[in-house]
C-alpha cells in the first residue's frame, strides 16, 4: 500500500506536519521506544476476540429512523460494502471496519483480511472514544494474522502487524523483533524504515529518527515527505540551519504550488 501525501500546516508560526502513512501512527504511545521497551502499565494484551459490536450498537441506537431502516436493509442483505459506505458517510471509519472484516470472513481472501486490518488500524486516529483504541488495534491484529496465514510472504502486512504489537499491545518488543527480522532480508523497504523512524520520533530518539529518514531518501529519492519529517526533527533539536536546509529541499522538489508557498514563507520566518 502506498503512502498517502503529507500535508503541511503552519499554525501560529510553528511547523506542524500531519501525515497519514501506511504505518504512521499519529496516536502511537510515546512510552514505547524503538527498542520495544514499554514504560507504561496501561498497555493491553492482544485479544483475538476483541469486538466493536458494543460501539456499533450504541451508534445504531442514536440513528434517525430513516437511517436505521437503511442500515438494517444493508445488514440483512449482507451488503458489506454498503454498510461500510454508510458508516463512512457518518464519519465512523471504526464501524465501517467491522463490515470490511465481515466481508473478509465471507471471502476468506488474504487481500480482504489485509484491507480490514488496515481499516481498523487507521481508524485509531479518528476515534473520539479512547477506550475504543485497544479494541481497534486488537481487531487489526486479528485481521492481519488471518491474512498472513493465507499469504505469509506479504511484507507490508507483516510490518503492519508488527506496528500493531508496538503501538497497541502489552508486548511491544514482539513487534520490534518482527520488524528487525524483516530488516535482515528487506532493509530497503521504505515502509519498514518509516516505521522505525516513527517510533523513534515518538520516543524522543530524534538522532535515530534522522538516520532512518535519511535512509528512506537513499532508498527512494522521490519520497520527498521525508524532508518534512527531517525538518521537524531538526527543529525539535534546535538546529535551525538544518531545518531550513530540509525545508528548502522539500520546496525545490514539491510540485504543489500552495505547499511550496507556505514552506517558503516559513523558511523566511526562520531566517529572521
Amino acid at each position: 500500500m502506498s503512502a498517502k501525501k503529507t500535508q503541511v500546516l503552519l499554525i501560529s508560526g510553528a511547523l506542524l506536519i500531519s501525515v497519514l502513512l501506511f504505518i504512521a501512527p499519529k496516536i502511537a504511545p510515546k512510552h514505547i521506544d524503538d527498542n520495544g521497551h514499554n514504560h507504561s502499565t496501561s498497555m493491553v494484551s492482544a485479544d483475538n476476540n476483541a469486538s466493536l459490536e458494543v460501539y456499533a450498537n450504541m451508534a445504531a441506537k442514536n440513528l434517525e429512523p430513516s437511517q436505521k431502516a437503511l442500515l438494517e436493509k444493508f445488514t440483512v442483505a449482507k451488503m458489506h460494502d454498503s454498510v461500510a459506505f454508510f458508516w463512512n458517510r457518518l464519519k465512523r471509519p471504526d464501524l465501517a471496519s467491522i463490515a470490511i472484516e465481515q466481508k473478509a470472513m465471507v471471502s476468506n481472501k488474504a487481500e480482504d483480511w489485509f484491507k480490514a486490518g488496515n481499516r481498523y488500524y487507521y481508524a485509531v486516529q479518528f476515534t473520539q472514544d479512547k477506550s475504543e483504541i485497544p479494541v481497534l488495534y486488537q481487531s487489526a491484529m486479528r485481521c492481519f494474522s488471518k491474512g498472513l496465514k493465507l499469504e505469509p510472504g506479504n511484507t507490508d502486512a507483516r510490518i503492519m502487524l508488527a506496528s500493531c504489537f508496538v503501538e497497541g499491545s502489552s508486548n511491544p518488543m514482539e513487534g520490534i523483533t518482527m520488524l528487525r527480522e524483516i530488516e535482515k532480508t528487506d532493509s530497503n523497504n521504505v515502509k519498514l524504515q518509516l516505521s522505525f523512524a516513527s517510533f523513534s520520533v515518538k520516543s524522543g530518539q530524534l538522532d535515530k529518527a534522522i538516520t532512518r529518514f535519511n535512509k528512506v531518501l537513499q532508498i527512494d529519492s522521490t519520497y520527498i515527505e521525508a524532508y518534512l519529517h527531517l525538518a521537524e526533527a531538526y527543529q525539535q533539536l534546535g538546529q535551525t540551519e538544518q531545518t531550513i536546509k530540509m525545508l528548502e529541499q522539500y520546496s525545490a522538489k514539491t510540485t504543489d504550488i500552495t505547499e511550496k508557498a507556505e514552506v517558503n514563507k516559513y523558511i523566511q520566518q526562520l531566517k529572521k
